[in-house]
């Protein structure tokens, strides 16, 4: 089946889930009822549920349901050969995940997902992106809050970089200056998942300490740490450990390096949390930091929970990125999101990664949002998600 002749542009599978439901209403909401919109479908395990769900979001009737378990292959199988994108929320997905990504690379199906588990992502890299590149299934992990604003963000500030000094920064410190919000059941499960299968597996620990995991056979220099409170002298502010700083780091150096290096061999990046001036943002950043060391603890979001569409409407973060040159050079760059960023903001950006998947025209692999997207998937981000991307003087 050739792709241009399949039935669906883009199935949304775990849409019965919290995350693929938000996912699913992004749909309805930007695309319904337009005639040159995708044309997409919801995918579970459990039909009842789908039809359940597809009235609650107030989809057309005729909006079509596909039935596909992560257990069952051949479903995976059926699933993939019938539409152009598949977009995946199930996970934990070093459980669930390797399935569904493997008939998607089988079939030519583009793919993206949310997942923020770099141990599982270079597992994946390593045993499907030469048969993703003979296949021209091109695949997008991290299609979320980890990392699309993060790496884009590094992104567009290169490109600002570039046209203002002729050259890209080599260094680039990642800043969350606000963020109200929580992050997902999944991200919670996910994390869970990998620090409990890292403490039976050294090698895995190890491997999460790597910056340069995704990348293949390069090994770059050494990297900021980020793991300790720090008073940032040129922000005058307090920065504390960011949690997620694990996953978006090595996400922006695959981008580099998939791009042959496009901000340099040497490049060097880290991103932490900004508190306050003076002894409360030291205080503050110290109980991030102690905080860090069990974020979730036996508690936190289970997957399929979340917050109030009250507290999702609400939510947003303001996250900001500064290029710094040996010479004294800098620039800064700005990138801001409304709605909850687990959640609210999550579901917007993966539903805009499957709708610039299909529009790319990139070479089949297994690649980020900004090696495989890039500034195209910007455009869509601030047109259809409500992110901003601006330098700041």
């Amino acid at each position: 089946m050739t792709e241009t002749a399949r039935e669906f542009d883009i199935i949304v599978y775990g849409a019965t889930g919290y995350t693929g439901r938000l996912v699913a209403e992004h749909f309805v909401r930007e695309y319904g009822g337009k005639s040159d919109g995708p044309k997409w479908a919801m995918a579970g395990r459990n039909p009842a549920k789908l039809e359940d769900v597809r009235t609650l979001i107030g989809a057309p009737d005729d909006t079509p349901l596909v039935v596909a378990d992560a257990e069952d292959p051949a479903s995976l199988d059926a699933m993939a050969a019938r539409t152009r994108v598949l977009i995946t929320t199930v996970g934990p997905y070093q459980l669930y995940g390797e399935p569904v990504l493997a008939a998607c690379v089988k079939a030519g199906t583009h793919y993206a997902d949310l997942c923020g588990e770099p141990v599982w992502m270079h597992r994946m890299i390593e045993k499907y992106d030469a048969q993703a590149k003979e296949s021209g299934a091109r695949a997008s992990f991290s299609s979320g809050f980890d990392s699309i604003p993060f790496d884009l963000g590094v992104l567009m500030l290169q490109a600002e970089a570039v046209r203002r000094f002729g050259k890209p920064a080599p260094r680039v410190k990642g800043r969350v200056r606000k963020m109200e919000g929580t992050f997902s059941g999944g991200t919670a499960a996910s994390f869970k998942a990998t620090m409990a299968s890292a403490a039976k597996k050294p090698r895995e620990f190890a491997q999460l300490q790597d910056p340069f995991l995704l990348c293949g056979d390069f090994s770059g220099p050494d990297q900021p740490g980020g793991l300790l409170p720090v008073y940032d002298d040129e922000l005058e502010s307090w920065a504390a450990p960011f949690i997620m700083a694990g996953i978006n780091t090595k996400n922006v150096h695959r981008t580099n390096f998939l791009s042959g290096h496009q901000y340099g061999e040497e490049f060097r990046y880290d991103e932490m949390v900004l508190t306050s001036p003076g002894d409360m943002g030291k205080a503050a950043a110290k109980a991030i930091g102690a905080a860090l060391k069990a974020p979730f603890g036996d508690g936190g979001p289970k997957p399929g929970e979340g917050p109030s569409p009250e507290e999702r409407e609400n939510g947003f973060y303001d996250l900001l990125f500064i290029g710094l040159y040996p010479d004294g050079k800098s620039l800064k760059y700005a990138v801001k999101g409304k709605y909850d960023p687990g959640y609210g903001s999550t579901s917007r950006m993966l539903g805009e990664t499957g709708v610039a998947l299909l529009e790319s025209d990139h070479p089949g692999g297994i690649g980020t949002p900004g090696a495989i997207l890039g500034e195209k998937l910007v455009a869509r981000l601030r047109e259809r998600a409500e992110l901003s991307f601006a330098p700041e003087d």
